[in-house]
């Protein structure tokens, strides 16, 4: 019991220190009045600034995002590095991709899917982040070809960064995820398969109220509401789902 306390004292301490030498151009690219309110008003359950923090992400940085989707994330990375780093965005294949140059038109793209597993030249980038995709993955049974392909696209030393919905650990896993949950050890253990080493963890998404046994899933919670106006004021209370956030590096 001891040594938990002692590593959990060391993870505080570590995080701590990364917001606390947080670059101003990343509080900047957080408070841009161009980033969408809807977006925005998503802060207080996505911790931007603490969790790009917390993977040590610099104005340098050569960054993959996997997987976009509407631009969350987008909306800050592409102009935090736009001027001293690289972003590239490895979207799906077929009409995202077209959705995705249309927003963002002066984004690097790669493309991730359809058998296409290099989200950028081997070796090339600092950092592969992805936010709540890994159950995707698995339901196509691609996990594994997945995660290589960030893998190789790092350098040595490089970092991974996952967020992802935080399945129960006192239940099995579903290899599908079928309700969008991961447990966390499940992921640990296929970023390990792939040749990863664990860093850290942080609890900045944590969410207690999410018991993750939902009728839709972890899409019967904001922001899906898959269940329409059922119960809708009872899912909003709750809240975004519990979500892990982990860092592994690249030997």
């Amino acid at each position: 019991m001891m040594r938990r306390f002692v590593c959990l004292a060391v993870l505080l301490a570590t995080t701590s220190a990364a917001w606390a030498q947080t670059p101003e151009t990343l509080r900047a690219a957080v408070a841009s009045p161009s980033r969408s309110p809807a977006f925005v008003a998503r802060d207080a359950a996505r911790h931007p600034l603490e969790e790009l923090a917390f993977f040590g992400v610099q104005p340098t940085s050569s960054v993959v995002e996997i997987w976009p989707g509407g631009g969350y994330w987008t909306e800050i990375l592409a102009p935090y590095l736009h001027d001293r780093g690289h972003y590239i965005a490895a979207v799906p294949p077929g009409d995202g991709t077209t959705a995705f140059h249309a927003r963002f038109p002066q984004a690097r793209t790669s493309t991730l899917g359809g058998g296409q597993y290099e989200v950028a030249p081997p070796g090339s980038v600092d950092f592969v982040l992805t936010f709540r995709n890994l159950h995707n993955w698995m339901a196509k049974d691609e996990a594994d070809r997945v995660l290589a392909g960030f893998f190789a696209a790092l350098k040595p030393g490089g970092g991974f960064g996952i967020e992802e919905h935080r399945a129960r650990p006192d239940r099995p896993q579903d290899p599908h995820a079928a309700s969008g949950y991961v447990r966390q050890d499940y992921a640990m253990a296929l970023a390990h398969k792939a040749g990863f080493v664990f860093v850290a963890a942080s609890e900045i998404d944590a969410n207690p109220r999410d018991t993750t046994d939902w009728p839709k899933g972890v899409w019967t919670l904001p922001p899906e509401f898959r269940l329409g106006d059922l119960d809708r004021a009872k899912y909003a209370a709750i809240g975004e789902a519990d979500n892990f956030v982990l860092l592994f590096r690249k030997p």
